[in-house]
């Protein structure tokens, strides 16, 4: 793990630590000991709704020659969500892991590594409609509140970034596909056979069709995780309307983005709830209670997620290990086959 990593992870512990200290201790456990297991129970099935639909905007990107099923997209999906939440692997780190899943699984290893490619482009385009939609609701509750200027402004200046800034991501790949093809071969070896990820890369932006149908599931997804956060602060106690939770969640969703350096954003999001919570008339110790509850879901459902990956990728290592044995076996057969069957039956 690099350095600049490991700091980042003890300063977003620090940050976490001293809001909660310094909002008060009581406070915000008391918050989150509202909601229960029971809470926590219903905050993890809704998230694993969420997932079906994420599987679905990746499983649209794909032509139908390539698609698998979805449980194996569904969960791969979970696998990259866990490892950015819950381990200090960056975004990335998922991405791999969840091509790498899906290539084990049968997927052509060129479409693997460049759908999870297209697939967070199109996430990220729908996340920038998201974030307008949070900024147009959010504009309408707190437009008289002068500490939320700041706020408005600099959200604003964001989304004005992301367009061009997507645009470029997505040139980028494809004009920088024989670099990708380098970089991906690395990681998949696979991809030196079979399509080529800069083939399949051009083969997925290339139909607007899919792209759009992507976005569209991804779009549905990000309003889907704004009725988590309604649903958590209901659980902790606090009365948040449903535009309100979809305004306060799309605000945090880009102060997640730009802090993407940080692993799973810690520190981040807990600043981000708690300092957006009061905008809607909520007490920081509650926004803090829906960060810690949410901490809490990624757990339960991530640590399962990593078993699972883990468990893969050792039957996948442990048949690359006994491939060589029963080549070298079949090789000493073939020859006492051949001795005790005489000269005139040798090759």
């Amino acid at each position: 793990m690099k350095w600049g990593v490991v700091i980042a992870l003890l300063a977003g512990l620090v940050a976490a630590a001293y809001l909660i200290w310094a909002i008060g201790f009581d406070a915000v456990i008391g918050a989150v000991a509202r909601a229960g297991v029971g809470g926590l129970a219903i905050l993890c099935l809704y998230a694993l709704l969420i997932f079906l639909l994420l599987a679905a905007a990746w499983i649209s990107l794909l032509p139908r020659s390539e698609r698998r099923g979805v449980k194996d997209f569904y969960l791969a999906r979970l696998v990259r969500d866990s490892l950015a939440e819950i381990s200090p692997f960056s975004p990335v780190g998922g991405m791999v892991a969840a091509a790498r899943l899906m290539i084990l699984h049968g997927m052509n290893a060129g479409y693997a590594a460049a759908s999870v490619a297209a697939d967070a482009t199109t996430e990220a385009m729908a996340q920038v409609a998201f974030l307008a939609f949070g900024i147009a609701l959010g504009v309408a509750h707190f437009r008289n509140l002068a500490s939320a200027g700041p706020l408005t402004e600099a959200m604003v200046v964001t989304l004005l970034l992301a367009v061009p800034g997507i645009a470029a991501l997505i040139l980028l790949q494809k004009k920088g596909a024989d670099f990708a093809q380098r970089l991906a071969s690395r990681f998949f070896p696979q991809v030196r056979s079979g399509t080529s990820f800069r083939d399949a890369i051009h083969d997925l932006y290339d139909s607007p069709a899919r792209l759009a149908a992507s976005a569209t599931f991804h779009l549905l997804a990000w309003i889907g995780s704004g009725g988590g956060t309604f649903i958590a602060f209901r659980l902790v106690g606090g009365q948040v309307s449903l535009a309100d939770a979809l305004a306060l969640e799309a605000l945090l969703s880009t102060l997640r983005s730009i802090a993407a350096f940080v692993p799973a954003a810690l520190g981040v999001q807990e600043a981000g709830y708690a300092m957006l919570a009061p905008l809607f008339g909520l007490p920081a110790e509650m926004g803090l209670a829906v960060s810690l509850l949410k901490r809490a879901r990624e757990i339960v459902i991530g640590i399962p997620a990593l078993i699972y990956w883990q468990s893969v990728e050792g039957r996948a290592a442990l048949r690359e290990a006994q491939e060589p044995v029963l080549r070298t076996g079949e090789s000493g057969e073939r020859r006492e086959l051949e001795r005790a069957a005489g000269p005139e039956l040798r090759p």
